[in-house]
C-alpha cells in the first residue's frame, strides 16, 4: 500500500461510517422509546394541524360554562371565560414546539460559534471566551431569562432568544472539548500533511466530528427549552394571554388553582409529557449513535 492511500485511509471520517441500517435500529427499538416516538407523532399532528385533534376553536367562549369541570362536553373542563381548555391545549402545541426548537437552535447556534472559537482561537481567545462561558453557567438560567425578557418584553421571540442565550453556554463548552479532541487526531493531522488547507479540514473533519454528540442533546434540549419557557410565563415572563401557549395557560390558570385544579394540572402534564418524550427520544438517540461508532 502506497504511503499516499495509508494517509487517505486515515483521513476518512468517522462521521461519515454507515453503521447499523435504519431497518434494524427500528427493530431493536425499546417499548419506551416506541410508545415516545407514538406520542411524538401525536405532538407534532397537534401542532401541524390541530383542527384534527381539537374538538373546540381555541377561543370560542361557552358563557353558561365558565370554570367547568372535565367532562363529556368539555374534556378537560373549561377555564374562567367557558373556553374549552383542552382544544386550547392542542392549539397551543404548535408555540410550545416553536419556542423550544427556536431556543435549542439559538443556544446550538451560539454554542458552536463560541465553542469553536474557544478551542480555534488561540490562548487569549481561548481563555476569554471560557471564562465568559462560566460566568453564564454559574448565572441562574431562568434568572439570566428573566432579565432579558424584562428589558425587551414579553413575546415568543424574546423568550426563544431568552432561553437560548441561557443555554449556549453549556453547548460551547461541549464543542470547545469535542474541537480541542478532534483537532489532535490522526486523521486530521493526516489532512494537514496532505496539504489540504485549515478551512477544508475545518468544514470537513473538524467540525462534523466535534458537532456529532449534540444530535442526542439537541433532542433533551428541546424539552429542557418548553421547561424553562413555561416556568417563565407561570413566573408571568412569558406569552401574554389569550395566547393557549402551555405557559400563558398555566399563567391564566394560576389565580383560580384552588378552585379549578384542571386549568393548572392538565397544561403542566402536556409540558411534562412532552419533556419526558424528548428525553427517551434523545437518550435513544444517543445510544444509537454511540452503538455506531464503537
Amino acid at each position: 500500500m502506497s504511503t499516499t492511500t495509508l494517509i487517505e485511509s486515515v483521513t476518512t471520517n468517522p462521521a461519515d461510517t454507515t453503521g447499523p441500517s435504519r431497518a434494524s435500529a427500528l427493530a431493536r427499538l425499546p417499548w419506551g422509546s416506541a410508545v415516545a416516538a407514538v406520542v411524538a407523532v401525536v405532538i407534532l399532528v397537534a401542532a401541524v394541524s390541530p383542527g384534527l385533534l381539537a374538538t373546540h376553536g381555541p377561543r370560542a367562549i361557552d358563557l353558561a360554562n365558565p370554570l367547568a369541570p372535565p367532562g363529556p362536553d368539555h374534556w378537560f373542563g373549561t377555564d374562567a371565560n367557558g373556553r374549552d381548555l383542552y382544544s386550547r391545549i392542542i392549539h397551543g402545541t404548535a408555540p410550545a414546539l416553536l419556542i423550544g426548537l427556536g431556543a435549542t437552535a439559538v443556544g446550538v447556534g451560539l454554542g458552536v460559534v463560541l465553542g469553536a472559537a474557544a478551542a480555534l482561537g488561540g490562548r487569549w481567545a481561548d481563555t476569554l471566551i471560557s471564562r465568559g462561558m462560566e460566568v453564564l453557567i454559574a448565572f441562574p438560567t431562568l434568572l439570566l431569562a428573566m432579565v432579558f425578557i424584562a428589558v425587551y418584553g414579553p413575546s415568543v421571540q424574546t423568550l426563544i432568544l431568552a432561553v437560548g442565550l441561557g443555554a449556549c453556554a453549556g453547548y460551547g463548552r461541549m464543542v470547545r472539548g469535542q474541537v480541542l479532541a478532534v483537532r489532535s487526531s490522526g486523521y486530521v493531522q493526516a489532512a494537514h500533511t496532505l496539504g489540504h488547507s485549515r478551512g477544508r479540514v475545518l468544514r470537513q473533519h473538524i467540525l462534523p466530528n466535534a458537532v456529532r454528540p449534540l444530535l442526542a442533546v439537541l433532542t433533551l434540549g428541546i424539552g429542557q427549552s418548553i421547561v424553562w419557557a413555561s416556568g417563565l410565563a407561570f413566573l408571568g415572563f412569558g406569552v401574554a394571554p389569550p395566547s393557549p401557549e402551555w405557559g400563558a395557560l398555566l399563567e391564566a390558570g394560576r389565580p383560580y388553582i384552588t378552585e379549578a385544579w384542571w386549568l393548572e394540572i392538565l397544561p403542566g402534564l402536556a409540558v411534562l409529557i412532552t419533556a419526558l418524550c424528548a428525553t427517551v427520544l434523545g437518550r435513544f438517540v444517543e445510544s444509537t449513535v454511540e452503538g455506531q461508532h464503537r
